[in-house]
């Protein structure tokens, strides 16, 4: 895989985390309005930005490392945190 279709694929893997978040986040918010929720969601969209914007400027490994963290953390905080 070249390059430019790693970050192209991350771009594209990391855009769709994040409207799958926000359809989520709808979800949670419909059933229970919290703080909470729009925290642990809200941290997670804006890291999937954040792989975007990594991604865009060359650092996909890393980008991938994190958002596969911030998910991770951010089913952690579902799970754990949240009623």
């Amino acid at each position: 895989m070249t390059p430019r279709q790693a970050r192209t694929l991350r771009i594209a893997a990391a855009s769709l985390v994040l409207v799958a978040l926000g359809a989520v986040l709808a979800v949670r918010l419909a059933s229970r309005t919290s703080v909470l929720v729009v925290g642990a969601y809200g941290l997670a969209m804006i890291l999937c930005g954040v792989v975007i914007e990594l991604s865009r400027h060359g650092r996909t490994r890393l980008g991938t490392y994190l958002l596969g963290a911030g998910l991770a953390a951010a089913l952690a905080a579902d799970w754990l945190l949240l009623p």
